[in-house]
């Protein structure tokens, strides 16, 4: 027989058995949660403690835990127990790296759609907007809150009836229901890693723990680029800062096949280079290449 390790939860501190749960139960649908605050001030953020739990009346829960390392709230919940509304957008591969932006810590009244690149697409029936790139948009108001614990960790279970729901229709089969091979959704496994429906798992870097810039402020040349898509462009944003111009001098001495590309003064070549430097998680030295042109 395989050799158990036999596990007590209370006898392990609170990140340690957080990462067994991660782990072993997966993967875990992710509720991309858009709120917005009494001051009506957008926030965005992504949960993985998510499924949907009845069909009539259509109901949606997911679950915002009290942080670990100092047994405050999220935003989110602060957010939804002032205003019970939520928009639950489904995430699917095309704004993963978008997605994981989002997740960073930025401060109360930040705008995590403008600092993800995502669109803000106003509700019909709630105030709090739409992700305007997510294949399936759930308007929903809450009905109860329930929490789970007092201390770090401890989940609150956000009750979500559903009100109207937006799909895609290029997502959609010939009989009018949501082909599973369009939709192309992810979801979270445990670390850095994350599973792909139609490929398997894949790595997404955790966002830092600092706060990345996002891309509000990536320069307009490099957002408006036909080469990069919304994923480079969430990977870009989650940097602490851009490399500056003695950075971007060393760079290109160690690699001076990138001069005849830039000498060439076509973007998109450029652009192409950052893109398989993205490709294979080299943020920094993708973001050595755009500027070079800067």
């Amino acid at each position: 027989m395989e050799e158990l390790l036999s596990i007590i939860p209370s006898e392990l501190p609170t990140p340690k058995l957080h990462g067994y749960l991660l782990g072993a139960v997966g993967p875990r649908p992710i509720a991309f949660a858009s709120t917005v605050d009494g001051k009506g001030r957008p926030n965005l953020s992504p949960f993985s403690f998510f499924n949907v739990f009845s069909a009539n009346p259509p109901v949606l829960i997911f679950s915002p835990a009290r942080r670990v390392r100092d047994n405050t709230t999220k935003h989110t919940l602060e957010n939804v127990l002032e205003t019970n509304e939520v928009v639950i957008n489904v995430v699917n591969y095309p704004i993963v790296q978008q997605m994981s932006l989002a997740s960073t810590e930025y401060a109360q009244g930040e705008n995590e759609f403008k600092k993800a690149g995502l669109t803000m697409l106003k509700s019909d029936l709630v105030k709090p907007f739409r992700v305007a790139e997510s294949p399936v948009q759930f308007e929903c108001k809450v009905t109860k809150v329930e929490p789970l614990g007092k201390e770090g960790g401890a989940g609150n279970l956000i009750f979500c009836e559903v009100l109207k729901l937006h799909v895609f229709q290029s997502i959609l089969d010939a009989n009018g229901n949501i082909d599973q091979h369009k939709i192309d959704q992810v979801a979270r496994m445990g670390g850095n890693w994350y599973s792909r429906a139609n490929l398997g798992m894949f790595e997404v870097p955790k966002p830092l723990s600092t706060r990345g810039i996002g891309v509000d402020q990536i320069p307009l040349s490099i957002r408006n680029s036909t080469v990069l898509t919304g994923n480079d462009l969430g990977q870009l944003g989650n940097v602490e800062q851009i490399p500056n111009a003695e950075e971007v001098a060393a760079f290109l001495k160690e690699n001076i096949a990138l001069k005849v590309i830039i000498s060439a003064g076509d973007p998109i070549l450029l652009h192409q280079k950052a893109k398989e430097y993205l490709n294979n998680n080299d943020t920094l030295s993708a973001w050595k290449v755009l500027m070079a042109n800067e």
